[in-house]
């Protein structure tokens, strides 16, 4: 278990690592390099409009990917992701700038983002599904987790190599040629991921169906859709948060408050490595107490916080930053450091990877894509405090919490069933 949760938390850190250093790329450079005819607000929005473009094509990677994992197995959507993945986020960085080659430049941007999409949709399902098929019942929380974990050290790992290249260039190189350093870091990375890989083995859950669906799309769609609705719905308020802290306060810490890039990225990252560190704590928690109300509890807890973490962060001093966005990741974390194990316990094996990887992925483009830019379009209209970002945040969360609230507990049931029919023959 412990061979394949660290191969899982490499693939995932891998390949959240490219759909990431896009996000903080476009928050800083993209813009200007190729929308360079629109004003500095236009040409943010422009930039977060490519980057919801991702968002758009996971789904899509989901279901793609999802009707291999459900026909073929796990394994083989975790090699196809990750090599899609990887070289799209490695072309990403070779794309010539608009003053280059014109028009072609934002749309190369557009198709490349696209594939990040798709590859990255097809990721969390086969990552979390081999991870949770393989655990035992008493640990599936704990051991699902490992994925999670993945999209901070992803998160980490792209912000420290932009951290790094801010502080080391100055911005007329950082804005000509130092932002394509991480997309190329890329490359290696991939690489790696798919040597840790090559030894992982199929999950056994899959190998124990005999009936496969033959369109597992259809099938959900048929006698899930409800279940999918739900949890996109209720997910929604995870990634708002996620890309309010990690992409539209950089921009709007750098643009509007005029704090240095270093500061904003060192303010977000220290908050990132809190929470990547608790989401072990809180899915073991979820063995014990259940996913539903550890899912409930952060949703409660995010509809509280998001007017003290904008106004937190309108102060533009470093300390008071950090701690607005360390409460929202704690929320966050408190729901999603649970949904390795939750999103699969919800659908029956034969669709599994479908229905995990769609609903995750759709929560997806209600909360992550739109974020930044209703938050950027909110945020110009308003003073120095941008309440308007805070109420669209709360009013997301108190919509996720709705949803949660009509999905069903699954860890303690299936636990107590587990046991006592293991039990009896242990004794």
């Amino acid at each position: 278990m412990l061979r394949l949760a660290a191969a899982s938390l490499a693939g995932t850190a891998i390949e959240f690592y490219d759909f990431f250093v896009y996000g903080t790329a476009a928050a800083l450079v993209l813009g200007p390099l190729f929308f360079p005819t629109f004003s500095p607000v236009a040409a943010t929005l422009a930039a977060f409009g490519t980057f919801g473009v991702g968002f758009v094509a996971r789904p899509l990677g989901s279901i793609l990917f999802g009707h291999f994992g459900d026909r073929r197995g796990r394994r083989p959507v975790l090699v196809a992701s990750l090599l899609l993945t990887g070289a799209s986020t490695v072309a990403v960085g070779c794309v010539p700038s608009y003053g280059s080659i014109g028009v072609a430049a934002p749309v190369l941007l557009l198709v490349l983002r696209f594939l990040q999409g798709l590859g990255l949709g097809g990721e969390w399902g086969g990552a979390v599904l081999l991870t949770a098929e393989h655990a035992p019942a008493g640990r599936r929380g704990l051991w699902s987790s490992f994925p999670q974990i993945g999209p901070a050290v992803g998160f980490l790992l792209a912000n420290g190599v932009m951290l790094a290249l801010s502080a080391a260039l100055t911005d007329a190189q950082f804005a000509q040629w130092g932002w394509r350093v991480p997309f190329w870091v890329a490359g290696a990375l991939a690489l790696g991921g798919l040597w840790l890989r090559s030894s992982l083995v199929e999950s056994p859950r899959f190998l124990e169906i005999d009936d496969h669906a033959r369109v597992p799309l259809a099938e959900v769609a048929r006698e899930h859709w409800r279940l999918v609705l739900l949890t996109a719905g209720a997910l929604s308020v995870g990634y708002a948060i996620f890309y309010a802290v990690t992409t539209w306060s950089l921009a709007y810490g750098t643009e509007r408050l005029g704090v240095g890039r270093t500061e904003m990225l060192a303010c977000i990252m220290a908050a990132v490595v809190v929470k990547g560190s608790l989401t072990p704590l809180v899915a073991l928690l979820s063995d014990r107490y259940g996913r539903r109300p550890l899912c409930l509890l952060g949703c409660t807890a995010a509809a509280l916080w998001m007017f003290p973490m904008v106004a937190l962060l309108a102060t533009g001093a470093p300390l008071l930053m950090f701690l607005g966005f360390l409460g929202a990741l704690l929320a966050f974390v408190t729901m999603f450091a649970v949904l390795g194990a939750y999103l699969p316990e919800l659908y029956e094996p034969r669709v599994r990877c479908t229905g995990a990887a769609v609903g995750y992925n759709l929560g997806g483009v209600l909360g992550g894509a739109l974020t930044p830019i209703v938050a950027t379009a909110l945020a110009e209209h308003s003073g120095r405090v941008p309440w308007g970002v805070g109420a669209y945040l709360t009013g997301v969360a108190l919509f996720s919490l709705g949803c949660f609230a009509l999905l069903p507990e699954t860890r303690p049931v299936e636990a107590e069933v587990e046991v006592a029919v293991v039990e009896p023959v242990a004794g």
